[in-house]
């Protein structure tokens, strides 16, 4: 937790406890499901956690924002974002039944009120929401064609709604073809870390 409290000096102890119980839980269910990799579980703080709260650094979500993380996996980026905010609202989906499983006993054990999870595809969502979050599940162009019908018209954040998207590499060709406002926040200028050099928060409003 030390790279949290070095990044994030606002955080409450209790918010601090609530990420690293989160953080030994994906380890213990990791084990039996395989919710991120296996070689990777080592950098979990780093490489799942700071990632997911880099979408913190571009935005402070207002108290009753409504966000929904499409392809959660094992909670990222919702989870860490959600005990980073506990005034707004996170509907977690993925199409995996037994990763929302275990995001369910996550959420419950953490007794996180702010935070609900379905087993669907986001183009099965009829609500709206301020604003989708994701990590890399697709490109860029495939992932507007399933989310867009998710935002609401209704702004209230400092940012217009839509969406906010990790992703890394240089994401030039896929943007070409987008009919969004687009802006590309570099997580390496929020963590000075080698492993965010390359990775961006992506942020696409229509």
């Amino acid at each position: 937790m030390e790279q949290i409290k070095q990044f994030f000096t606002n955080f409450s102890q209790e918010q601090i406890n609530l990420l690293s119980q989160f953080e030994l839980m994906i380890k213990e269910w990791n084990e039996k499901i395989n919710l991120i990799s296996r070689k990777d579980i080592e950098h979990l703080t780093e490489h799942h956690v700071l990632h997911s709260l880099a979408i913190g650094k571009v935005i402070r979500f207002i108290p009753g924002t409504r966000i929904i993380d499409v392809g959660t996996g094992g909670g990222f980026p919702g989870i860490p974002l959600a005990i980073m905010f506990p005034e707004v609202q996170f509907h977690l989906i993925d199409s995996i039944g037994k990763k929302i499983f275990v995001v369910n006993h996550i959420v419950e054990a953490l007794s996180l009120q702010n935070v609900t999870a379905t087993q669907t595809r986001a183009e099965n969502v009829k609500e709206k929401f301020d604003f989708v979050v994701s990590r890399a599940v697709t490109d860029i162009p495939t992932f507007i064609k399933f989310t867009r019908h998710l935002i609401s018209p209704n702004d209230k954040n400092a940012l217009p709604n839509g969406i906010l998207y990790l992703k890394g590499g240089n994401l030039q060709s896929e943007l070409q073809s987008v009919k969004a406002v687009t802006e590309q926040f570099d997580i390496y200028s929020f963590f000075k870390l080698p492993y965010f050099k390359e990775k961006k928060v992506v942020y696409l409003t229509f």
